[in-house]
């Protein structure tokens, strides 16, 4: 696999320039001046859309009756109205308005390939500024937000609370681990990632129902998924993937050396060689389908945040989306079904 191998060096001096922006060290970030920059476009952007009204992409199991709907496949029977199911002969659960309160936590990976980045970005940055805008858009309605981070040489525990301060500490801490994460390791070996440890060491600390943003690139070793799952039927869990157009195809640059940059086994590749280039490709589509069938099994939705993409699309793509399966969650009728 090479979706996480970063160029070290490139014939053409062009790249370099292309990824300067993206290789500035993370003690570079300012998480008050990232904060402020985000308030102003992102967020405002998503106000416009949402008017307020975030709460109803994250439904979860409160005091208050939302609505009723047939079961699904993998609804959770607890919620299950048996005088509705009797009357209707057909199986209902119930839905619950969230508590007045939401607690959202962010379960993070900080490890070494999320520090790679083609374009002007890397998934690092993407992670913070997606953190940035979600955790001050519930904070600043008098919710709490946690996070659990995640990197080769330590997990950190945040407690959820609220206030813009506590958004810029959970940056803070971000930006301490990224730093230590892109330090080379004292015995020159790095450690793979594995994120069915970081699932494990949330579980405990997540105790009440919470929407939980999953952040990661997704490059582990197997076994995550079931971790996921168990989350999943307790928490209202999404998936946030970052990617890189490189991980998916490589341009035809000529000799490269390439890191694994939690490793930091080093190869030496012709991209020149269309036979190489498509293989690589034809790997990562193999990726692709066994992620997204994980995603599925574990029943979670999925961000996808692209180096590439502005945040604020991405962010509105997926509130629509979200909008739409919750009406016909709802028996809500799609428009272009309508008569």
């Amino acid at each position: 696999m090479f979706g996480w191998l970063r160029p070290k060096a490139a014939s053409a001096a062009t790249i370099a320039d292309d990824v300067r922006a993206a290789n500035e060290p993370a003690s570079s970030v300012d998480p008050d001046r990232l904060l402020r920059r985000l308030e102003w476009t992102v967020l405002r952007r998503l106000d416009g859309v949402l008017q307020g009204d975030y709460r109803t992409l994250f439904r979860g199991f409160g005091l208050d009756l939302a609505d009723l709907r047939e079961y699904q496949l993998n609804d959770d029977v607890r919620y299950m109205d048996w005088n509705v199911t009797a009357r209707l002969q057909v199986p209902h659960v119930r839905e619950f308005q969230e508590d007045r309160e939401v607690a959202a936590w962010f379960v993070l990976d900080l490890s070494g390939s999320v520090d790679f980045g083609s374009q002007q970005v890397r998934k690092r940055a993407l992670a913070s500024e997606l953190v940035a805008v979600l955790a001050r858009l519930f904070t600043r309605y008098g919710n709490r937000v946690g996070a659990v981070l995640h990197s080769e040489h330590a997990n950190e525990v945040i407690p959820a609370r609220s206030g813009r301060r506590h958004v810029l500490h959970i940056l803070d801490r971000m930006v301490k681990l990224g730093e230590r994460s892109a330090a080379p390791s004292p015995t020159g070996i790095g450690r793979i990632t594995d994120l069915a440890e970081l699932l494990a060491t949330a579980r405990p600390v997540i105790r009440r129902r919470s929407v939980l943003f999953v952040v990661s690139d997704f490059i582990s070793t197997p076994g995550w998924s079931r971790r996921l799952a168990d989350l999943a039927r307790r928490h209202d869990i999404v998936a946030v993937r970052l990617t890189d157009p490189m991980e998916r195809e490589l341009p035809d640059i000529g000799l490269v050396v390439m890191q694994d940059a939690e490793t930091g086994e080093q190869l030496l590749v012709d991209t020149h060689d269309a036979a190489f280039r498509r293989r690589f490709a034809q790997a990562a589509e193999r990726r692709e389908e066994e992620l997204r069938a994980s995603l599925a099994d574990a029943a979670v939705d999925c961000l996808e945040l692209a180096t590439d993409e502005p945040l604020d699309e991405a962010l509105l793509r997926f509130t629509q989306l979200r909008k739409r399966r919750s009406q016909l969650a709802a028996g809500a009728v799609p428009r272009h079904l309508r008569t």
